[in-house]
């Protein structure tokens, strides 16, 4: 079974050179991307609840079944065999993963709609923010790059979606729940960042927090010059108000009566 498994993931191992950023493939895969997200999530804004439900909980099956490939693909072919925790699915962009296969079971309440909130102010920053700094998109396989560009534009449909049916993200309590649950994550990560290097001796830096160095663009001069213990709030602090804006964004919209706003939910 693991030779045939071995076999199979290094059939499928094809070697491309990256795509360079802002190259013409990466300019046009990104606005034809955003606007059919766009505009397949301003059709849908009006479905019923359990429609959602079942739109939601199929992405989280799809994002799920491809990242178990993705681990199977990691662990046979870029790691010959063993696991590297680093590459554990529990970065913020792989929280929609989960959420999008708990909400649709959860009451209507605070609970469900911070986890919508999360997915709309931070999960659509985090998967947008990714076009503009593509480095851990364009991959030297087939198969990690295309996983890479489906995924984060899956983010931004997600996010958009719920964003136009006016289920969350789109009031000022809903920022609120949603920074919470994000700190809340991040408390969770950082756990098991400890836990991993400290109890097993690994590698693993979820959510970018510590105790390792971060590797994002000018985040990883902060942490080389001033620790990742002083870099860690001010990153945390970045992000959220990077969700803060998103929010200012929708709210103002929201409040201005824009048609892509108006909800038939």
């Amino acid at each position: 079974m693991r030779e045939d498994l071995d076999t199979f993931f290094e059939s499928i191992a094809l070697p491309m050179e990256v795509i360079p950023s802002y190259s013409a493939f990466h300019i046009f895969y990104t606005l034809i991307g955003f606007a059919v997200c766009a505009f397949a999530a301003w059709k849908l804004r009006g479905v019923s609840d359990r429609t959602s439900g079942v739109i939601l909980f199929s992405l989280g099956l799809i994002l799920a079944l491809s990242e178990v490939f993705k681990q199977l693909f990691y662990f046979f072919v870029i790691k010959d065999g063993s696991y590297s925790w680093g590459d554990f699915p529990f970065q913020l962009c792989s929280v929609p993963m989960y959420m999008c296969l708990i909400v649709p079971w959860l009451k209507p309440g605070k609970v469900q709609r911070g986890m919508y909130s999360f997915m709309v102010l931070y999960n659509l920053l985090g998967g947008a923010i990714s076009f503009t700094e593509p480095s851990g998109l364009f991959l030297n396989y087939w198969f990690l790059t295309v996983h890479a560009l489906i995924w984060h534009m899956l983010l931004v449909f997600i996010g958009l979606f719920i964003c136009f049916s006016r289920r969350g993200g789109n009031q000022k309590s809903d920022y609120v729940s949603a920074t919470w649950t994000f700190i809340a994550l991040c408390g969770i990560a950082f756990g098991l960042n400890c836990f991993v290097q400290y109890g097993l001796g690994k590698n693993m830096n979820m959510f970018f927090v510590g105790p390792g160095n971060s590797p994002i663009i000018v985040f990883s001069q902060f942490s080389k010059w001033l620790g990742w213990y002083i870099n860690t709030p001010i990153y945390i602090f970045a992000v959220c108000l990077g969700a803060y804006i998103v929010f200012c964004l929708i709210y103002y919209c929201q409040n201005k009566r824009l048609p892509f706003l108006k909800s038939k939910h």
